[in-house]
């Protein structure tokens, strides 16, 4: 049987194909073996250090794990410590071409975390802010498609409801110090709140300090 091609269906599957390809190619992470190296080495070289209010490595790789599986680039940390969860988050964010925002309150620990930042290979991935976390998260525009809030407990749902209105669809919102054992005392309130919100599907992480993982179903 004779067929004859379609010039117009010919076009569109040959942009179907090419859109699909560009698709595929914006999902790629970025390879750097030699920042790479330095990261590794600077965290082994300072895995005991971490004693001024950061996370342990399991936390720190967790949340690198969460950016990298969903291609996250828009990044905010409330509570910058001296840079050990940062430096886990920029470094996800160096293979997927974001970026972080990272606010904290103190200026030896915020200066001591440049510090970090720099010997990690890690400063251009990250900007780091000297401020008060109150009054600076409500004012940043966003959106963002991640965020790690680990600054004041008392303050995280209203870290939340400030950050909410600019989290994107599908974005993570990750809570530190969270667990679902009252013998924890792992922030049972916050915890709640959590979970009541219906625009958010949020699931505990026990394995090191305890992490509250939160995504977004959909925009409000």
């Amino acid at each position: 049987m004779k067929t004859t091609s379609n010039p117009a269906l010919i076009l569109m599957s040959a942009l179907l194909l090419c859109f699909a390809f560009t698709g595929l190619q914006a999902q790629k992470l970025r390879e750097n073996p030699d920042l790479d190296k330095k990261v590794r080495e600077f965290l082994e070289s300072h895995s005991k250090q971490w004693y001024d209010m950061n996370i342990p490595a399991s936390d720190g790789q967790l949340l690198f794990d969460i950016i990298i599986k969903n291609r996250y680039t828009s990044a905010l940390e409330i509570g910058t410590s001296t840079g050990h969860s940062g430096i886990w988050i920029a470094w996800a964010l160096s293979k997927t071409g974001g970026k972080l925002i990272t606010i904290d309150i103190d200026r030896d620990r915020h200066e001591q975390a440049l510090k970090n930042f720099d010997a990690a290979g890690l400063s251009e991935y990250i900007d780091a802010r000297l401020a008060d976390a109150h009054e600076l998260v409500p004012e940043l525009k966003g959106p963002f498609d991640f965020v790690f809030s680990d600054a004041d407990k008392g303050w995280y749902k209203n870290y939340f409801l400030a950050v909410d209105p600019k989290m994107v669809a599908g974005g993570c919102y990750a809570s530190h110090n969270v667990s679902e054992r009252y013998s924890r005392g792992g922030n049972q309130d916050y915890l709640a709140f959590l979970k009541s919100r219906s625009d958010y599907e949020t699931t505990v992480n026990s394995n090191g300090g305890g992490v509250a993982i939160s995504y977004k179903r959909s925009a409000k």
